[in-house]
């Protein structure tokens, strides 16, 4: 399992003793959600934030971008120190392009599914993937609850990463807690997006050591 804190809970007034507190905890990844309130209505931070922070954080930057034509800033976040970047399905007229383009900037790629989008969407692209983010609420605020029917949803997932031989990740994002952790990893999940069911629970390597022995649970 890894674990990548969603700084959407994080305290924005701290973000960069945030992500030293996390590193110092021993997580290795965090994920950054990224809003533009059209693809979703909220604004969260852009690539300067990203770009301060990156100098003093050796973290993963898990970069999600919930926003409308993400084609159009790409180079913008690999130059501000993004290690992959996630672009909606929906959000994209030209999902393949768009894949080959984060990946010629040499940064990993990956593809997030709403809700309501189907995992054949990733068919046509799934050779251009490291990373797949199955979306258990709908995006644009934390704190909600996880969608049940996403379990079935990651397990189709990774079916279709099996049979074209694929090695990308499945990540899950919303509602991610302790207690559905084991079942998320029993269904396939690898990388697990946690905000106020982190955040919440300070200390974070007491956290983290709570999520790795859910974790525990489903081997």
């Amino acid at each position: 399992m890894i674990l990548s804190p969603s700084l959407l809970s994080a305290d924005f007034g701290r973000l960069r003793d945030e992500l030293q507190a996390l590193a110092d905890a021993g997580l290795t990844w965090v994920h950054w959600d990224v809003m533009d309130g059209m693809f979703v209505p909220n604004i969260t931070f852009g690539p300067p934030v990203i770009r301060a922070l990156r100098k003093s954080s050796k973290l993963f930057f898990d970069v999600h971008l919930m926003i409308e034509a993400p084609e159009r800033y790409l180079a913008d976040f690999a130059d501000a120190g993004a290690d992959l970047l996630v672009v909606h399905a929906e959000a994209t007229r030209h999902l393949d392009r768009t894949l080959r383009e984060i990946r010629r900037l040499g940064l990993r790629a990956g593809v997030s599914l709403n809700p309501a989008t189907p995992v054949s969407a990733l068919e046509n692209v799934v050779e251009l993937l490291d990373l797949v983010l199955i979306m258990s609420v709908n995006p644009g605020f934390g704190g909600q609850s996880f969608i049940p029917r996403s379990l079935e949803k990651i397990r189709e997932t990774a079916r279709l990463l099996r049979a074209n031989g694929s090695k990308a990740l499945i990540e899950v994002d919303g509602g991610v807690d302790p207690g559905n952790t084991p079942q998320l990893l029993a269904a396939g999940a690898e990388v697990l997006v946690s905000g106020s069911a982190f955040f919440a629970y300070p200390p974070y390597a007491e956290r983290l050591r709570v999520f790795e022995e859910a974790a525990a649970e489903s081997r």
